[in-house]
């Protein structure tokens, strides 16, 4: 059973920094592809980035590149969202996800996330 643990949510100025980890545990083959959504009220649930099992390809929603980085933090199966020059809009509850694939090179494609996390409640002030 994967198990999906976030913290480093919180409240933060705009133009400010925020760190989003994500422990997973009970992935198959010892990791899982992992990613970011977010969902703010109202609205539809937001792809924001993926990540390989391997650490070594990225993918980004289109509204934070540049801005964000997600990365493998030591372990295969943390991952962290490293958001820099955080914007108003950015406030979201933002819900880490893990996909179980064999392959360690591949990026898991947005509808392919089968596991979620609680999620973690970012609201960024004007």
């Amino acid at each position: 059973q994967v198990q999906l643990v976030e913290s480093g949510g919180g409240l933060v100025q705009a133009g400010g920094s925020l760190r989003l980890s994500c422990a997973a545990s009970g992935c198959t083959f010892g990791s899982c592809g992992m990613g970011w959504f977010r969902q703010a009220p109202g609205k539809e649930r937001e792809f924001v980035a993926g990540i390989s099992r391997n650490g070594r390809r990225a993918s980004y929603g289109d509204s934070v590149k540049g801005r964000f980085t997600i990365s493998r933090d030591g372990a295969a199966n943390t991952v962290s969202l490293q958001m820099n020059n955080l914007k108003p809009e950015d406030t979201a509850v933002y819900y880490c996800a893990a996909d179980q694939t064999r392959t360690t090179d591949y990026v898991p494609g947005v509808e392919e996330y089968d596991y979620w996390g609680q999620g973690t409640r970012v609201a960024v002030s004007s």
